[in-house]
């Protein structure tokens, strides 16, 4: 029953102010900018995907209000369609085609009818435009001299609930337009990237007499095993060079934070509480934050390895059961209702380890399993709300959150 509990608790930056503070930008601050395709004879339900993926990359930029209205024009017009000659940028683009099958895209930004920046953008294969659309955003962010928002290139690796103990394992992109099943059958759950190439991953799988911690290898396929523990397994955390995992195991009958070489395959215990540990983050060189129950109710606290001090992090929520790490800030999962007869709000919650402000950052639904992007601008979760399983973005400094549901399944965990 103990490891039960463990694993639905476990299921369930440094910025130039403070971000637990709310950030607000009025939106008459805010460039407004519109889209233009100059494509020409290209396939329409083709166009119309490029298009809307293009839209929401840029409104989740969040600097600019976004002209949402398919129009087009000439790609070498000198001048804005009529529509638009009161943005403040327009954004054109053309898909071209080749006969191999491969893309090139073009684009230009205008500003006043002038072309301020172009640039051009080829794939081999068009089921992946979705991150030419991300690119363009991307460069388009750093042209505008706006902090970089690198993770919108970066993949999510997730595992969906498809079936009772049937889960299937995916790569896609953050907006989930591109999916791509890596692994089908049995039970795969809590996958997590290796490596900051983000070309292999480790996932739990519960098919074996034991659950195991197995290694992938996205290019080859090639599956490994890299432990086994009764009870439990679940690798929470990989630090930055990747030669060191946190895991979650109950080799003892409960479930505690183990940390493991991956060079040597040896690991050590780094909590002995007699109840519940669980989902280890790294924090900084010498400390780790994890989920534990020694108050009688799952909450967040840090451990200094060296020292053996354990302190607690979070003193808002009685039922906080999942957490990410950046720098000075802890995201985390508290239970805001307590409803038998129907489900309970639990919503995601943003602290500093240097200030006492604690911001909420959703209200609705089931939101966890929240995870920081690499340079800590964005937090990427899971939210569960009337029976849709959906992927969301928070922008920290912008105070804004976006959402991108998922056509089937449930999705279980993920990494970013």
């Amino acid at each position: 029953m103990k490891i039960l509990f463990s694993l639905i608790i476990f299921v369930s930056v440094l910025f130039s102010s403070d971000a637990t503070i709310e950030v607000i930008k009025k939106a008459e601050t805010i460039p407004s900018i519109a889209v233009e395709d100059a494509s020409v004879n290209y396939n329409e339900t083709f166009d119309q995907r490029f298009f809307k993926t293009l839209i929401a990359d840029l409104n989740v930029l969040s600097i600019f209000n976004v002209e949402r209205h398919h129009r087009f024009n000439s790609f070498d017009e000198g001048d804005v369609l009529f529509e638009n000659k009161d943005m403040d940028y327009v954004l054109r683009y053309k898909i071209i085609e080749e006969d191999n099958g491969a893309l090139t895209i073009q684009i230009k930004l205008l500003h006043k009818n002038e072309n301020v920046y172009s640039k051009s953008y080829k794939i081999v294969k068009k089921d992946i435009f979705m991150f030419v659309s991300h690119a363009i955003a991307y460069d388009i962010n750093n042209f505008m001299g706006e902090p970089s928002v690198a993770w919108m290139k970066r993949k999510v690796v997730f595992s969906r609930i498809v079936a009772p103990m049937k889960s299937e394992i995916v790569i896609s992109d953050y907006t989930l337009s591109y999916q791509h099943i890596v692994l089908k059958g049995g039970f795969n759950i809590f996958p997590k990237w290796a490596n900051k190439e983000q070309n292999a991953f480790y996932y739990t799988d519960l098919g074996g007499e034991k659950p195991s911690l197995k290694y992938i290898d996205i290019k080859s396929g090639k599956i490994k095993r890299i432990i086994s523990s009764d009870g439990m397994m679940v690798c929470s955390d990989v630090n930055e060079e990747g030669t060191k995992l946190l895991l979650t195991m109950a080799r003892n009958g409960q479930p505690d934070i183990y940390s493991f070489n991956v060079q040597t395959k040896k690991y050590k215990r780094l909590t002995r509480y007699s109840g519940i540990d669980v989902n280890g983050q790294f924090f900084g060189d010498h400390k780790i934050v994890f989920i534990s129950s020694r108050l009688g109710y799952p909450n967040v606290f840090s451990k200094d390895l060296t020292t053996n001090e354990v302190e607690q992090m979070v003193y808002y929520g009685r039922s906080n059961s999942a957490c990410s790490v950046h720098g000075n800030y802890v995201v985390y999962k508290a239970r805001e209702s307590s409803n038998a007869f129907s489900q309970n709000t639990f919503n995601l919650h943003l602290i500093s380890t240097k200030t006492d402000f604690i911001r909420r950052l959703t209200a609705t639904g089931v939101n966890e399993f929240p995870r920081f992007s690499n340079d800590g601008d964005a937090i990427i979760f899971i939210k569960n709300y009337k029976g849709q399983s959906a992927i969301g973005i928070i922008r920290l400094n912008y105070n804004k959150n976006y959402l991108f549901p998922l056509k089937y399944g449930r999705v279980q965990s993920m990494d970013w």
